[in-house]
């Protein structure tokens, strides 16, 4: 099952020749019918590591994906999940809402979210080389910001608060005109998407244990061997589905700050710090200042001692570090990285680190959110978990809101 093959220079240009013939969809006005392009970026990273050719991997992928999850035009999710506890988190008519060309009833994505994320979610809409930061790939399964631990899948509370308020500091702003209706559709279609990508790349990782050369398929109707093939289909898509379901069971619950006094929103918490004497709340902004300079923070080693962004700035979040290191690790190494960019990966962009002077959070601005952030980190981000008490905690959530400058006509909250 395991037997190495040496890339084939024939089927890696093939590819590529395949590639450049797919449409550029929502590109025009005479928008042709969407497809659902392969994932070229991670399956030549499995080239790079298995050390031979996905091409037959990619083809039968492709079939048991688009079997299972249909097209961007008319959506399904495969019939084995109709009875697990996922059929309750979407629902067919939302997510036909969302899908398709802008149309009555139809399209939100489309109409709102394909320019940036693409209409397949694969973060390369028309704009998305322009942005920094890049719009999120959908197909990996992973979300920065959200109240489930590290390493789950958010709820649909925080993909609605992402889309309702819109993502601070990013080129992802709130929609005035969407209402919640729509939203609800927007979040059926991005859980939708992402469970397709991330079991597509399930399936192309799997391909590493079969043996191509001696006949041996991944997902091949007809043959003597289907019933298996749909059997391991439908456990790795299952086991990405109930990911989603078991998020609501991973949310941990906050401590209370206790005598710790937290101010409701930032502007408050700067009106109190103007006020007279050595009140319990400058006392806590002092602590939190201490803890931030402190080693075991370790906060100023990306946000600086000021809190201004300016630690460290050679980094990268884990989407980026992925492709990368499949490409040797460097992502100086232009040259490298070129045929991983040719299938679609967006050159690589560093992360900056949050200034905390601009008053901007990008996983909402009030202390629990803040909170969060600080004790489970931001995932698939330089930002880790901080190994701190809760009160310790509380006094930091004090002091980065106490850096923000208010702008005259830009309150924050």
């Amino acid at each position: 099952m395991n037997i190495r093959r040496k890339l084939n220079p024939r089927a890696l240009f093939g590819s590529l020749a395949f590639l450049a013939t797919l449409p550029m969809v929502g590109c025009n006005k005479t928008e042709p019918v969407a497809t659902f392009e392969p994932n070229w970026v991670y399956a030549h990273g499995q080239e790079m590591e298995f050390g031979y050719s996905m091409a037959s991997a990619l083809e039968e992928t492709e079939l048991a994906i688009d079997q299972m999850f249909g097209t961007p035009d008319s959506p399904k999710l495969p019939e084995f999940l109709n009875d697990s506890d996922f059929a309750s988190l979407i629902s067919m008519e939302r997510l036909q809402k969302a899908a398709g060309p802008v149309a009555e009833g139809h399209g939100v994505y489309r109409q709102h979210c394909a320019t940036c994320h693409g209409i397949t979610g694969n973060g390369r809409g028309p704009t998305a080389a322009l942005l920094d930061p890049y719009p999120r790939d959908y197909r990996a399964g992973k979300f920065k910001f959200k109240t489930s631990a590290p390493g789950s899948k958010p709820l649909r509370e925080d993909l609605f608060y992402s889309i309702k308020h819109g993502i601070d500091g990013t080129s992802m702003k709130a929609i005035p005109e969407l209402t919640d209706e729509d939203i609800e559709a927007l979040i059926d279609y991005v859980i939708y998407l992402s469970l397709r990508g991330e079991s597509e790349r399930a399936l192309l990782f799997e391909a590493d244990n079969v043996d191509f050369e001696n006949g041996e398929h991944l997902y091949q109707p007809g043959s003597a061997e289907f019933t298996d093939q749909e059997e391991l289909v439908s456990e790795l898509i299952t086991e990405i589905a109930d990911s989603w379901v078991e998020a609501a069971e991973r949310v941990r619950d906050i401590p209370e700050p206790g005598d710790i006094p937290v101010p409701a929103t930032i502007p408050e918490l700067l009106e109190q710090l103007q006020a007279d004497g050595d009140t319990p709340l400058k006392q806590s902004v002092m602590q939190g200042r201490e803890i931030f300079l402190t080693e075991k923070a370790a906060c100023t080693k990306c946000h600086g001692k000021e809190g201004r962004g300016d630690g460290q700035n050679n980094d990268y979040d884990l989407w980026t570090k992925e492709w990368v290191r499949q490409a040797g690790g460097n992502a100086e190494d232009e040259t490298a990285l070129i045929p991983l960019i040719a299938r679609g990966a967006l050159p690589p962009r560093k992360i900056i680190p949050r200034d905390f002077q601009q008053g901007l959070f990008r996983g909402g601005a009030d202390s629990q959110r803040i909170y969060r952030r600080i004790a489970e980190g931001i995932e698939a981000t330089p930002m880790p978990a901080a190994a701190l008490t809760p009160e310790e905690i509380w006094h930091l959530v004090n002091f980065v809101r106490s850096m923000a400058v208010l702008q005259e006509d830009e309150p924050s909250s």
